[in-house]
């Protein structure tokens, strides 16, 4: 049944097309799910004791406001192409996913630091970090919306011809995003390797959202330039393939991401310095107890291959040196003039002969 509402708005209660219903739900739940997290995420700011967990605070109250943005964006999508809806698509699909994955790669480019013992970026290069990386994509789509969208206003027609440019302009325009996207992953793949093993659990939540999100998006824009006409639905399917990669992106976001950094905020922290030394060589690790002997030599039978040392030959040597203790054998006091007997007897006769 057809609900009597404007042409452009009946996807979101016709139920032949169940489509926008279904997507609308989920995108309301999304958003107040979002929210949610949001001021438990204030409430919890409090209990954070670590410093490199608060640091990363800020940039995740980004990449909330994205996530809060990208299912709000889904409503433009499930309303029909117009004047209104058109210039949202174009400036908002790409700042807020820009947003989000900037988030992500300067929360990965922190742990590569943490993982491997070190301290990273502190909170406000990060949130500069996050703020530039986000002004890039901003600055892409102001050029396209205010310069070629103000010219070419035809566009954001349904009855246009040229849908198959209009699309190949909204993916082109998202080639930035795409940069973003590949550089996530890839240093979330080099934050994995390192010693402190709590860190790599951070890690590799960016990695699955990352490699979730690829999935999605190379998904949605294969079938917006070619699958959609390979399968006869022409620009049928354009909206719903967009809106469908929103929502499902912004679920990854919070289900694989961000519910489990919350969960994690104020977990006590392992001794990072003791997973450090455990996993460096044997060689180079620091002894704990000391020996009272400072080299070992250990007998070796040579056998017919007596070329070649084997590993008992070799002279062991402490990591630090042991004290050795003098033994006092001989006396070492001043020596004292001792009178001979001779030399007596030889004075006493020399006075009895003067007498």
């Amino acid at each position: 049944m057809a609900c009597n509402v404007a042409e452009d708005y009946r996807f979101l209660c016709d139920a032949q097309a169940a489509w926008g219903i279904v997507l609308e739900t989920l995108a309301s739940a999304g958003f107040l799910f979002t929210l949610a997290l949001i001021f438990a995420l204030v409430i919890m700011v409090p209990r954070i004791c670590n410093n490199a967990k608060r640091a990363i605070v800020p940039i995740q109250f980004i990449f909330l406001i994205g996530t809060l943005g990208i299912f709000g964006l889904t409503f433009a999508f499930i309303i029909q192409l117009n004047r209104q809806t058109c210039p949202t698509r174009f400036f908002l699909f790409g700042v807020l996913f820009a947003m989000c994955f900037s988030s992500l790669l300067v929360h990965a480019s922190k742990l590569v630091r943490l993982v491997r013992g070190g301290l990273g970026m502190s909170w406000w290069v990060m949130l500069l970090t996050v703020i530039a990386l986000s002004l890039v994509q901003i600055i892409i789509a102001i050029l396209y919306v205010a310069i070629y969208l103000g010219r070419n206003m035809s566009q954001c027609d349904r009855t246009t011809a040229n849908l198959n440019d209009r699309n190949n302009d909204f993916v082109l325009i998202l080639i930035y995003v795409l940069l973003l996207i590949a550089l996530a992953f890839l240093v979330s793949m080099i934050s994995m390797c390192g010693p402190c093993k709590y860190w790599k659990r951070h890690s590799a939540h960016i990695y699955i959202t990352m490699f979730l999100s690829i999935g999605i998006w190379v998904t949605w824009i294969v079938m917006l330039l070619r699958g959609n006409a390979s399968l006869g639905h022409s620009h049928e399917w354009d909206d719903p393939v967009i809106a469908i990669a929103l929502v499902a992106n912004g679920w990854v976001f919070l289900l694989f991401y961000m519910v489990p950094e919350l969960c994690l905020m104020t977990r006590h922290q392992s001794d990072c310095a003791q997973e450090k030394t455990q996993a460096q060589p044997r060689l180079l690790r620091q002894a704990v107890g000391v020996d009272n002997r400072v080299f070992t030599q250990e007998d070796c039978t040579q056998g017919p291959d007596s070329g070649r040392s084997s590993p008992s030959s070799i002279p062991r040597f402490d990591a630090t040196l042991a004290l050795k203790e003098i033994e006092s054998s001989k006396e070492f006091s001043i020596p004292r003039p001792q009178p001979r007997p001779d030399a007596f007897i030889q004075y006493r006769t020399h006075d009895l002969s003067e007498m």
